[in-house]
């Protein structure tokens, strides 16, 4: 037995509070080493000589290439639980694995709990559920300025043509705006959208509004608070949630906060809202981002003199910043706050972020921006779940770059997956490109591989988001040139990634509940995958192919969702997929 691959940490992921008297338990072991696994569990206080340890076998659900994932629901009224793993391997070997030791399976330990795993209580405060809704939300990110100009009055000094054939700069401004969302709901409700994901709409001097200058202020370019009330109410008469996106790691320059430090240096009232070295702070305003990493008298964004960091450990910062999260929920009953450069803030900070706004709006979603592992982030007290960057560029390696045999693909996904509890991976935020990424387009011009992209996220636990234009076919290269403005004479019925955009939205509407919360399978094939997702008696299953063609079982007396125009004598063509409902 290898003892070293054998893990379970309890109050973690590998035991999840699924309701107030249910948990989820997993254990890993080292990769076909382990033949089975009883459970040895009982309430503290219950189990001894007299009433020994109930027993349960695991069920090995999912292996990757390193470990073997064995998991079990179980159901205990007492609301406490002790618990023990009782590990036999393949040569016959048994031991007791409680409390991250190991024993000798005798009589004593076994059945008086006293060295076993607990978990003291079944504290549902503390679960990383997440709110039920965004289980069934289909995400629309909107870039304000470039998706539609419903008001020319409000429009920057130097807007350029909507139809301009220049590439924008990081400087342009198109002239997008809150009326012109407005205006769209009804595309975007006819699309499937029922979630939608502004950047920033506070006020600031650039177009992206990443370095805010006034957090209580809609920017006057994008409209007014009257104008974000209504288009928030709108959107909830047609039973869509709204996200807003937060800056709370720095702050923009040219905010009266910051130019109070510059202004006043120690004397400031504000100098410990920042994180300040040395004075004079004196910066070019055309210094490059290279140039200030090499004088820098104060923290900020990566290397952006523009953009100071906040002191999120200062008192006074703290309750600035969570008061105007408190602000936009009160006054404009905001759904989700998504959060910039999460990763940089203090959990402190966070947890304080979460308990407040949680307070407000209990079924508020809280999404952070981390680009990798993010475990310390999501155990229930902090965010409700990342933007899925990590998880998603491996879906896009293996259709796009070919770089992974179909094992490893699912080697790597299960992973990821096993990173965190089924109930967190479901309130993941998935997405195949954003204004930080170059677009999926542009990453691959087959139009197939794009259509087998969007059908293999949306059949992926957590929930979906579509970056404006990607329904259309939109191109664009990194920042600034994936921030065009709205490509709208493509939205037609001729556009066939519109269409097939629409199918795979209404499909993932239509099983909401058994993408959100029935099982994964993964089933790696010679040159292609198959995803199964299983709820009770239903089960969906994809099949991706690659560059080959790949047999396809009967499916008569099954009802096809997608992709039966690929399949020609029982086989798939190469860069296909194929959906189809068993009952």
């Amino acid at each position: 037995m290898f003892k070293a691959g054998i893990y379970h940490r309890p109050e973690s992921e590998d035991i999840t509070l699924l309701s107030e008297d249910t948990v989820a338990i997993r254990i890993k072991t080292a990769l076909n080493d382990i033949k089975k696994i009883k459970l040895l569990y009982g309430d503290p206080y219950l189990i001894s000589a007299d009433k020994p340890a109930i027993s349960q076998f695991l069920i090995k659900k999912r292996h990757d290439d390193i470990y073997d994932y064995w998991e079990l629901e179980l159901e205990q009224k007492t609301k406490r639980l002790a618990y023990a793993f009782l590990l036999e391997d393949y040569d016959g070997e048994v031991s007791l694995y409680a409390d991250q030791q190991f024993y000798h399976p005798n009589k004593q330990i076994s059945e008086n709990g006293s060295a076993f795993f607990k978990l003291p209580y079944f504290h549902l405060i503390d679960a990383s559920i997440g709110p039920r809704w965004v289980k069934e939300t289909v995400w629309y990110q909107i870039f304000p300025d470039r998706f539609n100009n419903g008001n020319i009055n409000n429009d920057p000094v130097k807007t350029l043509p909507w139809d301009s054939t220049v590439s924008p700069q990081s400087d342009s401004f198109y002239g997008g705006d809150l009326e012109g969302i407005i205006e769209k709901l009804d595309y975007l409700i006819d699309l499937g959208i029922n979630g939608l994901y502004l950047t920033p709409i506070f006020k600031a001097p650039s177009n992206h509004k990443y370095d805010t200058s006034d957090y209580y202020e809609v920017d006057v370019n994008f409209g007014d608070k009257a104008t974000l009330k209504k288009l928030i109410d709108e959107a909830h008469k047609r039973n869509m949630r709204v996200m807003l996106d937060a800056v709370f790691n720095h702050i923009g320059d040219q905010s009266p906060i910051w130019q109070d430090v510059i202004k006043n240096e120690n004397q400031s009232q504000y100098i410990d809202w920042f994180h300040i070295n040395h004075f004079p702070i004196a910066v070019n305003s055309d210094i490059t981002d290279e140039a200030f990493s090499k004088k820098a008298n104060y923290d900020t964004f990566a290397f952006t003199p523009h953009m100071p960091k906040w002191n999120t450990s200062n008192l006074e910062v703290q309750e600035y910043l969570l008061s105007i999260g408190e602000y936009w929920v009160k006054e404009f009953d905001i759904d989700a706050w998504r959060l910039d450069v999460a990763n940089e803030v203090d959990h402190h900070f966070w947890r304080q972020f979460s308990t407040r706004m949680k307070q407000i709006k209990p079924n508020i979603y809280i999404l952070g921006e981390i680009w990798h592992t993010s475990q310390p982030w999501l155990d229930g007290s902090q965010f409700d779940g990342v933007m899925n960057y990590a998880y998603m560029q491996h879906i896009k390696d293996f259709f796009i770059q070919n770089d992974q045999t179909p094992e490893e693909f699912t080697n790597r996904l299960t992973h990821e997956l096993m990173l965190y509890s089924d109930t967190t991976n479901q309130m993941m935020f998935n997405l195949l490109d954003s204004h930080d990424t170059a677009r999926i387009q542009t990453e691959v011009s087959n139009e197939k591989i794009v259509r087998q992209l969007l059908m293999f996220m949306f059949m992926q636990p957590g929930t979906p988001d579509i970056y404006y234009g990607t329904e259309l076919g939109m191109t664009g290269g990194d920042d600034p040139d994936n921030r065009k403005p709205m490509a709208w004479q493509l939205a037609n019925e001729d556009n066939i990634t519109y269409q097939n955009t629409k199918i795979i939205i209404k499909i993932r509407r239509q099983y909401a509940k058994l993408f959100a919360e029935g099982n994964l399978v993964l089933i790696p094939l010679q040159d292609g995958i198959v995803v199964k997702r299983q709820l009770g008696q239903k089960i969906i299953t994809g099949v991706f192919s690659r560059q080959s063609t790949l047999p396809i079982e009967d499916v008569s007396g099954m009802t096809v969702l997608f992709g039966n125009e690929d399949i020609l004598e029982r086989k798939l063509a190469p860069h296909s997929v194929f959906v189809y409902l068993t009952k």
